[in-house]
């Protein structure tokens, strides 16, 4: 007779907006991509709920609006979200004190791991490998080169993961905001701490060396700024309407109030 007691199986991860099931497979996905799809799906039905969309519109299944869907969630966040122009004084503070982000001509050597998105692959599995070369090579930087062989999907992995000096021009934006722009206090040298996603995959970054860009007047960046702090003022506001609709229909799956970023491009 077996008297070991049973192991109780982990509870399944859900993505769930109200009544509605977002995602086959949430244990795949990031937090972040959790909540952009949370918040979507919120955004959807409080269109439903104003009119703005037939409510025999189909879920948004893995995120995938359709694009009445889309066209109405535009429609409410124009009736909810307003934002006045910054003024001159609010634009030169901002400017004044995020300097590098408007600098040009900036450059970073880098070298990275790349562990490819594909068709297929386990990206729970990829994520969780990567994490610990990220932790391996932040213990031990000097054998970075010698992982980025064994381990990295890109060709400069044979180069033991050289980039080279590179501009934001010359990288994907999403990879370029992750070493470009950076405050002084943040403009990291080494192994990046965390990995940088982009469209290729998930990325292992040291960066070894960084020429600051030439400092343009304020007057030659202006709108620039005006437009990040539009942006800015935006992510809040998104974040803030996000979480009223959370306590209203209910999220499981997705931590909305640990929004950083805009959730809508």
């Amino acid at each position: 007779m077996d008297i070991h007691t049973p192991s109780t199986p982990a509870p399944q991860m859900i993505l769930r907006v109200g009544p509605d099931v977002l995602h086959p497979e949430p244990v795949a996905l990031s937090e972040a991509e959790r909540r952009q799809i949370a918040s979507l799906a919120l955004l959807r039905l409080a269109a439903i709920e104003e009119g703005l969309l037939d409510d025999t519109d189909p879920v948004p299944l893995g995120g995938v609006l359709s694009e009445a869907a889309a066209d109405a969630i535009d429609a409410w966040l124009a009736r909810h979200i307003t934002l006045p122009e910054p003024d001159e004084a609010t634009c030169r503070r901002y400017h004044a004190a995020h300097p590098a982000r408007y600098a040009q001509g900036e450059r970073v050597h880098a070298r990275h791991i790349l562990f490819a998105v594909t068709d297929g692959v386990d990206v729970q599995a990829l994520r969780q490998r990567a994490e610990q070369v990220l932790i391996a090579v932040r213990a031990a930087p000097e054998t970075f080169a010698e992982q980025a062989r064994a381990m990295s999907n890109c060709p400069s992995g044979a180069e033991g993961g050289a980039l080279g000096w590179l501009t934001a021009e010359e990288c994907a934006p999403e990879f370029a905001r992750e070493l470009f722009g950076q405050d002084e206090a943040q403009a990291h040298i080494g192994v990046l701490p965390r990995l940088v996603h982009s469209r290729f995959g998930l990325h292992v970054v040291e960066v070894s060396e960084r020429e600051a860009g030439i400092q343009p007047p304020f007057e030659a960046v202006q709108q620039a700024v005006a437009q990040a702090l539009k942006q800015q003022a935006f992510a809040t506001a998104l974040r803030q309407a996000c979480a009223v609709l959370a306590a209203q229909h209910g999220v499981e799956g997705a931590d909305i109030d640990a929004a950083t970023s805009p959730l809508l491009q």
